[in-house]
């Protein structure tokens, strides 16, 4: 374990779309290494654990990346959200990955079980976390897999969810056909979901073509829409809407891997907008739906908080 990298808000601003007033550290956890100075055993797969340095007892969430993604490709969103009082773990689930999905649901089950008893090791000084109130997120084919543990696809969670979050989900990579195990079934309402809360959040970007060589990165048929159709209340969707499907992305992503998010999808003009945008929803969903604070929340739904970075495309709720 090695803190890599730390986040300070600039000012007091309680502005949910801006960095929060917690300092953060974001640290790095191989898989294959016990660590034996905090009684810590070795993750199920290598993490980056964002979490607030204060003292405190926080809420946490476990933040699953995209298709070939790294989870480090996610820093400055994971500091955006831990900086306003949550704990946020990312693992990286795999490194190269073939259709079926199986495989990164049962390793997501087994990192939450891991939370259990491992998280609190691996935290600074005086800070807790509270597994009590914690959210699951997942990001394009990640938010698939949120959404498939939390229906029971594939390995039973053994800690309880009680907030889901697609971001721009896509159930689907190629031409939007579903891939193992299907998700969707595209009967309205149809998720039984035990009552957990859900956002998704969509890029109205993200069905268009970015060339005529690949297809659309959130094709029609298996992305965001879908998702939130067979959503029961409580649910909350929000469209982005000159935004596109990697835009919540770290400003500069390396490699090989990184220089491809550039030019595989239809992108906006910055990624800054979208990803303080899908930083700031959130944690006002989280605030709304852990710790019972729902006044953000409603504020953008109804079209009050004049802070939001993006134009909304479409707004939609069921409460």
């Amino acid at each position: 374990m090695s803190p890599s990298s730390t986040a300070t808000p600039t000012s007091a601003s309680t502005n949910i779309f801006e960095n929060g007033n917690y300092t953060t550290t974001l640290t790095k956890v191989e898989q294959s290494i016990c660590n034996r100075s905090n009684n810590a055993s070795s993750p199920p797969r290598p993490l980056l654990i964002c979490s607030p340095t204060e003292e405190g007892c926080f809420p946490v969430l476990l933040f699953l990346h995209g298709y070939l993604l790294s989870n480090s490709f996610y820093s400055q969103l994971l500091q955006h959200i831990s900086s306003h009082g949550f704990i946020v773990v990312a693992p990286q689930l795999y490194t190269i990955a073939g259709p079926d999905t199986n495989e990164e649901i049962k390793a997501t089950a087994e990192i939450t079980n891991w939370l259990a008893q491992e998280l609190g090791h691996l935290l600074p000084p005086h800070v807790e976390p509270n597994l009590a109130k914690l959210g699951l997120a997942g990001h394009s084919r990640g938010g698939k897999v949120a959404f498939a543990l939390a229906l029971n696809k594939s390995s039973p969670a053994s800690l309880k969810f009680s907030a889901l979050i697609g971001v721009d989900p896509v159930d689907g990579m190629d031409r939007g056909k579903q891939t193992p195990p299907p998700v969707l079934t595209y009967t309205p309402h149809s998720f039984n979901l035990d009552g957990i809360a859900v956002l998704v959040i969509g890029s109205g970007l993200g069905e268009v073509r970015r060339n005529p060589f690949f297809p659309p990165c959130a094709p029609k048929g298996v992305n965001h829409e879908d998702f939130y159709n067979e959503c029961c209340k409580p649910a909350h969707y929000f469209v982005a809407k000159d935004y596109g499907h990697l835009d919540m992305l770290d400003d500069v992503t390396k490699g090989l891997r990184g220089k491809t998010t550039y030019c595989l999808c239809k992108n906006g003009e910055a990624r800054g907008p979208m990803r303080r945008f899908v930083g700031g929803i959130l944690v006002a969903f989280l605030r709304a739906y852990l710790e019972g604070d729902s006044r953000e929340l409603v504020a953008i739904r109804e079209g009050h908080d004049e802070m939001i970075p993006v134009e909304l495309q479409r707004v939609e709720f069921q409460v």
